[in-house]
């Protein structure tokens, strides 16, 4: 960096643009920044030279850069309305998060950032990146710290009725919970933000969000038709704005149509005009998942788990699910093939299912507990024996029925009586 500053002019900002390199260009931006001159020109023309630098150093992964810049033009801020001080702030964050890796970073810029907007008294925008700090040590898995800071940051825009901010701060809120897996509290952070977002007017991208977490929590709760319904507002809203998360809310349509058998529509889905232009591997991955399911095999299921591992199990939502459903059909598979015998060795049970015995008879013991069906595990011969269901006799709920209707017979005779006898 240079020693000696270029005038705050649109000639200078072209220089910069017309740069050979961008080392060079970002030489003659900071060189703009560090002249004194502070009238409205010269502070409009910096203004254009911090948005051009933050660009160019988000291009060059030149993440330590962007935050010694924010230290860098603390001054500057001071000469600049609060409004327009928010705006850099949280532009050169949002640059420092598109640079991979760099989430222990983003956290200590944030922390940073809300001591000094303490001591300047900066409340607005304090209060946004407390929200974007929130966010981070959420993803960053730090719940316990993230529930601490929204808890005091709820109360106080609950205060200044900032109901655009509420709606944030209570969608991340239910997200925490929901991560926490806290499902009441979850629920009621999400109507809170519905609430909130009722008064104003909602961005189409922030009601996409909400929609999103409204269909994950109904899915949590099994009721997979109303999950479909927001997931696909969801993917509407996100589709239109081209909002990369547009796939994952299809994605989760497709899980809910398989959750409630319904697999063969999944094809369809996909090959649909919307869906044409998502096709990918998180598509794949929910095909292979409703053909495995489609066709009842385990065998498919576990090779579909194997081969989009990315996609499937290590998204949380995702897994959760399929894990229930793996289940599921473990259980239809195990209770058909058992069901022509009275004695039969779980090896050959293994054998059939494609499983390893192990796995089998823990699954069969499991079963049986659950009264599944009847039968017990002869563990020393290796095998399991199913008892017949014992048949209930009717002689003895006819016997019930009868007593109980000779009680109310009595007790009717015993008010009549009482009646007479007044």
């Amino acid at each position: 960096m240079s020693t000696s500053y270029l005038p705050a002019t649109t000639d200078s900002i072209a220089q910069a643009l017309e740069a050979k390199n961008p080392s060079d260009a970002i030489s003659i931006l900071y060189r703009i920044l560090e002249n004194p001159s502070s009238s409205p020109e010269s502070l409009r023309i910096k203004e254009q030279a911090i948005t051009n630098l933050s660009d160019l150093l988000r291009q060059e992964n030149r993440a330590e850069e962007l935050r010694s810049l924010l230290t860098l033009l603390r001054p500057f801020f001071a000469l600049i309305p609060k409004a327009k001080t928010a705006k850099i702030v949280r532009g050169i964050i949002d640059a420092v998060a598109k640079i991979p890796g760099t989430s222990d970073l983003q956290i200590s810029l944030c922390k940073e950032m809300v001591q000094w907007t303490r001591a300047e008294k900066r409340t607005f925008l304090r209060q946004r990146v407390e929200a974007r700090l929130a966010a981070l040590l959420m993803e960053n898995k730090e719940y316990s710290e993230a529930l601490n800071l929204l808890s005091g940051l709820i109360k106080e825009v609950r205060r200044l009725d900032d109901k655009l901010l509420l709606v944030d701060i209570d969608l991340l809120e239910s997200k925490l919970h929901f991560s926490l897996r806290n499902l009441p509290k979850a629920k009621a952070a999400l109507t809170a933000a519905r609430t909130a977002a009722n008064a104003i007017y909602v961005p189409p991208a922030q009601q996409g969000t909400i929609d999103l977490q409204s269909g994950i929590l109904h899915a949590e709760e099994k009721d997979y038709k109303t999950a479909y319904s927001y997931f696909f507002e969801a993917f509407e809203a996100f589709n239109a704005l081209e909002d990369p998360r547009a796939v994952f809310s299809l994605k989760y349509m497709l899980l809910c149509k398989i959750m409630v058998s319904q697999a063969d529509d999944v094809a369809g889905i996909i090959s649909s005009k919307a869906g044409l232009q998502y096709v990918g591997p998180e598509l794949d991955a929910m095909k292979a998942v409703a053909d495995a399911h489609a066709k009842r095999s385990l065998k498919l299921f576990e090779t579909a788990l194997r081969d989009f591992k990315a996609q499937l199990e290590e998204d949380p939502i995702v897994h959760r699910h399929l894990s229930s459903l793996y289940d599921t059909l473990l259980e239809q598979n195990l209770c058909r093939l058992i069901e022509p015998f009275s004695r039969v060795e779980i090896a050959h049970i293994a054998d059939l299912i494609e499983l390893s015995v192990d796995h089998v008879e823990k699954k069969l013991s499991q079963m049986i507990l659950d009264k599944k069906f009847a039968g017990t595990l002869d563990q020393g011969a290796g095998c399991l024996v199913i008892f017949d269901e014992p048949k209930t006799d009717a002689i003895y709920p006819a016997t019930l029925e009868t007593i109980s209707n000779v009680g109310k017979v009595v007790d009717s005779l015993y008010v009549r009586s009482a009646k007479i006898m007044a």
